[in-house]
């Protein structure tokens, strides 16, 4: 039979994200002995979120030096971590430190490795999508140790009875350290338009930055709608190809958005509980996008867009502009 580790690095206050939980929710629902490992800083209160789950052993490794992401220090971490639980299987969560540090420990340990994983089953299986999301597969490896990076929004966040879990601390020799943080720039939070743990996803189509019934545009108006509604419901926003690269181009249509809210086939896949599209013909191009959002609106003037024919739960048939400033007064 397998053994399973669960890996994962805790925050900055030495606690869990909601991704890490779901990754030990879905390692610790496989039947199979379990062991947990953390690192980071400090592990104050994520021994207390993982207390309940049955582990066989607790490993950690702790210290300043493993505060900040650093491919080094991850790496050396997780390998220690890894060779002293001797587990066959490894269940991490997809974040960008795992993303970056994991692949190198799976290849020091002559395992194999999947990435973007969706789903896990027993036996072990494991669900993942290919090409732009279209195809979906099931896998299972014979070579071992196999690490997982699973998804976050894919499985019930873990959730027990808290408690103190007691750790073994596992030495580490790290490499002479090259890399120094001297400190995080970040966008104030009235800025940050994307964020991967709000209820609702917000998706802004090309149509915001069209003529409208009055033969002008209004993009100033449209900057204060959309925003006004990412700032009263912290919902997290996409936008359509099309849109993005306008902005791109440095036009002066919706300065905030960039790349990096992309939705669709060349861009991001979110898993959001609810969606609400406006102003985006919904296209497969750009659903691919919303393959995992759970319920799935949109506004548009045509009955005949592309939401309408099955891709949406809810189409609206209206001016966005108008849906916008009623939704933005009731809210």
């Amino acid at each position: 039979m397998d053994t399973i580790l669960f890996l994962a690095f805790t925050e900055s206050d030495g606690s869990l994200a909601k991704a890490a939980l779901e990754a030990l929710g879905a390692a610790a629902s496989l039947g199979a002995p379990l062991s947990v490992g953390l690192v980071g800083a400090s592990l104050a209160s994520a021994s207390r979120q993982v207390a309940g789950c049955s582990a066989a052993r607790f490993l950690s490794v702790t210290g300043e030096e493993f505060a900040q992401s650093r491919y080094s220090t991850d790496a050396a971490a997780a390998e220690a971590i890894a060779r002293a639980a001797e587990a066959t299987v490894v269940i991490a969560p997809a974040s960008v430190r795992t993303n970056r540090a994991v692949p190198g420990v799976a290849h020091r340990l002559a395992g194999a490795i999947d990435t973007h994983v969706t789903a896990l089953a027993e036996g072990p299986s494991v669900t993942r999508w290919y090409y732009r999301q279209r195809m979906e597969a099931v896998l299972t490896r014979t070579g071992r140790p196999w690490f997982i990076l699973l998804e976050s929004g894919c499985h019930a966040p873990f959730a027990a009875a808290s408690g103190e879990a007691v750790f073994e601390t596992v030495s580490v020799t790290l490499p002479p350290l090259r890399t120094t943080v001297t400190g995080v720039r970040s966008p104030q939070s009235g800025e940050q338009t994307i964020r991967p743990d709000a209820p609702l996803l917000f998706v802004a189509g090309a149509g915001w930055t069209k003529k409208q019934a009055d033969g002008q545009t209004h993009p100033r108006e449209a900057e204060e709608l959309i925003l006004g509604f990412l700032h009263k419901t912290q919902a997290s926003l996409g936008g359509s190809k099309s849109l993005v690269d306008l902005s791109g181009e440095g036009e002066a249509v919706l300065p905030f958005m960039t790349h990096l809210n992309q939705i669709g086939q060349t861009g991001a896949t979110p898993r959001h509980p609810k969606g609400l599209s406006t102003c985006c013909h919904g296209e497969e191009p750009h659903v691919v996008g919303w393959r995992f959002i759970t319920e799935r609106r949109a506004v548009n003037l045509d009955p005949n867009c592309g939401w309408s024919r099955g891709k949406a739960d809810v189409l609206y048939v209206a001016d966005a502009f108008e849906v916008m400033r009623k939704l933005n007064a009731l809210l």
